[in-house]
């Protein structure tokens, strides 16, 4: 989009919010309490409540809203609330000639029909509650003088209603022709500097005084005669009561004479009930004390017999039978040992007979073994033996924590190749001993030894040649 163009789409909606602002402000509302007066606008006619028509050129708005069209018209709000109005007038003469001054309050408002608001807009728009309530104070004011020189004292002091009703309908009739109703008048003092109202009342007060008077005077006398009446009747009463009293103390002195004779008479017959009553029990308490004796007896006698029984059971099981436990015993172990011996003896018989069986059979393994050995074979059980016999030698050596060893005679070696030496010439007797076991020299053992291995090897070959 061109940038000319939006510059023109954003003009005219600033246009547009612009114009719906202004509208919205044309837009004017009022409350209940108020009357929106819209003057500029074409004229147009009413008729007036006495039949004429009459052309105006503004509208009237009670309460709510209405459009106000810019340029053209102008609104303005009457107010409808009501408002008071003070009135304190100097002194006026009255129908006797007597000055006084009144004071009264009273409440106003604008008249809420078509021809009352604009008769009030005509009048009063633009001037506010205040400039109502200048107009009507003067209107007020100037009826409550009028109605003042109408009576006398008298009638405005006792009948301030009657006096507020004139002064109401005179007010009335001028507020009518300015579009306002009077809603109440009253007069809240009246006063005057000749003290006229302060002797107006001095007969009444004096009447009142007197009167009071009188009626105290009659109230005390009336207090004391119904004092001493009842002071008569309080004398006659306490006489009565102490009658009443003294009677009632017989009475009641006699009723617990009485009272007394039968709780004495109850209380000896419960003596005497209690009496037997214990006697009885004693009675029965000792008979019941006498079973108890007897039957502890008895029960003792049962428990000595329980005793004697149990200990012929205790020396029973403590002496007899354990006599006889043992004299059992005995024979059966004689008896036992009998049978031991018997059958120790046939074992031994059996076990020599197995032994010199074993040993007869080991013996003919042993020959049998014996003669299958060659002489290489015991040649070889020698040179088999040889190692441990020189570890018998040294073996006492190897036990030995200290050896202290003492200068000899200066021939030969000492110190510890002395002990080996020692050591090496009892190895060097071990040939000596094998000749002298198995007849020949350790040499000749060895030589034999290595040729019967290389035959063996020479004939073991040969076989695999020719195989």
């Amino acid at each position: 989009m061109p940038m000319e163009t939006i510059t023109i789409v954003g003009v005219i909606a600033a246009i547009v919010a612009i114009v719906i602002i202004a509208i919205a402000k044309q837009y004017r509302k009022v409350g209940p309490n108020e009357v929106l007066i819209v003057s500029g606008g074409l004229k147009r006619t009413v008729v007036e409540p006495d039949g004429t028509k009459k052309r105006i050129g503004y509208r009237t708005h009670i309460g709510g809203g209405t459009f106000v069209l810019p340029l053209v018209e102008r609104a303005e709000v009457l107010p409808l609330e009501v408002f008071t109005v003070e009135i304190k007038t100097s002194e006026v003469l009255s129908s006797q000639g007597i000055p006084i001054a009144i004071e009264g309050t009273s409440q106003v408002r604008v008249k809420t029909d078509d021809h009352s608001i604009r008769l009030a807009a005509e009048l009063f728009l633009g001037k506010g509650v205040e400039g109502m309530k200048e107009i009507a104070h003067q209107i007020i004011e100037g009826h409550v003088r009028a109605a003042i020189g109408t009576m006398s004292v008298e009638q405005i002091y006792r009948n301030r209603k009657d006096f507020g009703d004139i002064v109401e309908k005179a007010v009335q009739q001028d507020f009518n022709r300015l579009g306002l109703s009077i809603i109440s008048f009253s007069i809240t003092d009246i006063s005057d500097s000749q003290g006229y109202l302060e002797a107006l009342g001095r007969p009444q007060i004096a009447k009142a005084r007197h009167d009071a008077e009188v009626a105290e005077a009659e109230s005390a006398k009336e207090a004391a005669i119904k004092a001493a009446k009842a002071r008569k009747e309080g004398d006659i009463a306490k006489l009565q009561a102490e009658t009443e009293v003294a009677e009632a103390t017989r009475d009641y002195e006699a009723k617990r004479a009485q009272y007394q004779a039968a709780v004495n008479q109850e209380r000896a017959k419960a003596d005497a009930a209690y009496e037997l009553e214990r006697q009885r029990l004693s009675q029965e308490i000792k008979k019941q004390e006498a079973e108890a004796i007897l039957i502890a007896k008895r029960k003792q006698v049962e428990i000595e017999e329980m005793e004697i029984k149990r200990k012929e059971k205790e020396l029973e099981a403590t002496v007899r039978k354990p006599a006889e436990a043992e004299s059992f015993r005995q024979e059966m172990q004689a008896k036992g040992r009998a049978v031991a011996r018997k059958l120790e003896g046939s074992a031994e018989v059996e076990i020599l007979k197995a032994r010199g069986v074993a040993e007869a059979e080991a013996m003919k393994k042993k020959a049998e073994s014996w003669r299958e050995y060659n002489q290489a074979a015991v040649y070889q059980m020698f040179i088999d033996v040889l190692p441990s016999i020189a570890k018998a030698i040294a073996e006492p050596l190897s036990k030995v924590d200290k050896i202290v060893i003492v200068g000899g005679s200066g021939e030969g070696p000492l110190g510890a190749s002395k002990i080996t030496g020692e050591v090496a010439s009892i190895m060097a007797q071990l040939p000596a001993v094998v000749e002298a076991l198995g007849g020949k020299q350790l040499k000749e053992i060895l030589t034999n030894i290595g040729r019967k291995d290389k035959t063996q090897a020479e004939e073991k070959n040969e076989t695999k040649s020719e195989e």
